[in-house]
């Protein structure tokens, strides 16, 4: 499987970083978990539908985070990614804590994919 990030998903994750110390670490178990099952599996992470776009976009819901001792699996941080299933690649669009933002962003999504 190959990964890639968009520019914008680095700064999002540089800016967590300050934060969130381990997060670098959380999301190569993230990437190891991808490699076996990059599929959406309810209700840890969903499909994005109704954006306009061909492409399989999924969001994580719950993402382990060592550095939010305590709250493990439901520690808030989402992850959005489009999956390109023929092509074996995944690119990482977004991450952001649930009490920083409601929502993921489908202008980004769409900027990128459509």
């Amino acid at each position: 499987m190959i990964f890639e990030e968009l520019d914008e998903f680095r700064k999002d994750r540089k800016a967590l970083m300050k934060k969130y110390r381990s997060l670098d670490d959380d999301l190569e178990i993230v990437k190891q978990v991808l490699e076996i099952a990059p599929d959406e599996r309810p209700p840890f992470s969903f499909r994005i539908d109704n954006i306009g776009i061909e492409t399989c976009v999924i969001k994580v819901r719950k993402i382990a985070c060592m550095s939010l001792k305590g709250r493990g699996v439901n520690s808030g941080l989402r992850l959005i990614y489009a999956h390109f299933q023929l092509e074996k690649k995944i690119v990482f669009i977004e991450i952001y804590h649930k009490n920083d933002k409601e929502n993921e962003d489908r202008q980004r999504i769409l900027d990128n994919f459509k």
